[in-house]
């Protein structure tokens, strides 16, 4: 059943367009293109990092130092805006912008905490952009459709991609058929064109992000993690990669597609505590995937492994011209996900 968004008290002052956000002329921007701030939360949900919370709030600290010299950065709570959790690049907005008009746009989409996967629940999260909007007069398209950030990817020239096990699952959209969710897609992103990869790797909560598997790093090219024999992701990685090899990009071209590599499987020893429902030895999704374009700069989430530096060599050669810089992330992946979770980009315009 279709369920309404909440909204805020004052949402009459918010400009809502009528039309859609394709119909306006708005498209939704590639990362690598210029972004005027980025916006996170720092960890301040203790139960989302069970036993490693100041470590995590440690590492997050020392990646917004490394971020300052390349973009300013920006926390919803500097504005009196309150959220649940940190992981704004899921619940918080997605950014739009119309070229010609150089204007600037947002979406408010359903937050439903990854499926209804917790019994707590987000409402501040959920109508987080719908603040940020009012607070910084922005035209805004509030949707009763369930979808995050970290689930789709877009080039910026009319492409989308996502993953079926996500966008598909029945814990979001029930209601949508897959030519609703495509429609939709389309209509908010200002995209033409869906590329759809299998899904997730092990650990991830939310049921198979792109922004832990695939990531466009230039119109025409695709970033994919592929695992070697024997690691746990070696399966689903490589039903991905047969599926970027088969698709094409919104002019019907192939993509070039650069595999990244994955770390040795991490896992965490949840402890006991009432905020973990399963204690115990557990993978958590650590994945270069997860890495941040911000101008001139590229921040890599890296786990004190060898590979870290091969994701950083691949990178880049694919992303010239940007200072490749590794974030250490091995205690904020125990919240179940990394630097691109935890951050959303404002494009500029």
């Amino acid at each position: 059943m279709l369920e309404a968004h909440p909204k805020i008290d004052g949402i009459e002052s918010i400009d809502r367009p009528s039309q859609t956000a394709r119909e306006l002329g708005y498209r939704c921007p590639a990362e690598f293109e210029p972004v005027d701030c980025v916006w996170v939360v720092p960890p301040h949900n203790e139960e989302t990092w069970p036993g490693c919370f100041e470590s995590a709030q440690a590492q997050h600290a020392d990646w917004v130092d490394l971020m300052r010299p390349y973009v300013e950065v920006r926390t919803p709570g500097s504005l009196g805006i309150e959220t649940d959790d940190s992981w704004v690049r899921d619940f918080g907005p997605v950014f739009v912008v119309n070229d010609q008009e150089k204007a600037l746009a947002a979406h408010d989409f359903r937050f439903n905490s990854w499926g209804a996967k917790y019994e707590a629940a987000r409402p501040n999260d959920d109508v987080a952009p719908q603040h940020l909007a009012s607070k910084l007069g922005l035209p805004l398209w509030v949707h009763d459709f369930v979808l995050e950030g970290g689930s789709i990817e877009v080039n910026g020239r009319g492409t989308a991609m996502t993953t079926q096990q996500c966008l598909f699952n029945a814990n979001r959209n029930p209601w949508a058929s897959p030519e609703v969710i495509e429609q939709t897609l389309h209509e908010t992103l200002g995209t033409s064109h869906i590329i759809w990869l299998p899904g997730g790797i092990a650990g991830d909560d939310t049921d198979g992000h792109i922004d832990d598997v695939a990531r466009f790093v230039s119109p025409g090219c695709v970033a994919v993690v592929v695992a070697p024999e024997g690691h746990p992701d070696r399966a689903v990685t490589q039903r991905n990669l047969y599926a970027l090899k088969r698709a094409k990009d919104q002019d019907g071209h192939a993509l070039h597609i650069v595999g990244l590599p994955t770390p040795e499987p991490i896992i965490y020893d949840f402890p006991r505590l009432a905020s973990v429902e399963t204690p115990g030895p557990a993978p958590v999704p650590a994945s270069y995937a997860n890495f941040l374009i911000a101008n001139d700069a590229v921040f890599v989430p890296v786990f004190g492994q060898p590979a870290d530096d091969v994701a950083c060599g691949v990178l880049e050669k694919v992303l010239p011209g940007r200072s490749v810089v590794p974030v250490r992330a091995e205690h904020l992946v125990v919240g179940l996900g990394a630097l691109h979770c935890l951050s959303m980009q404002q494009p500029a315009v």
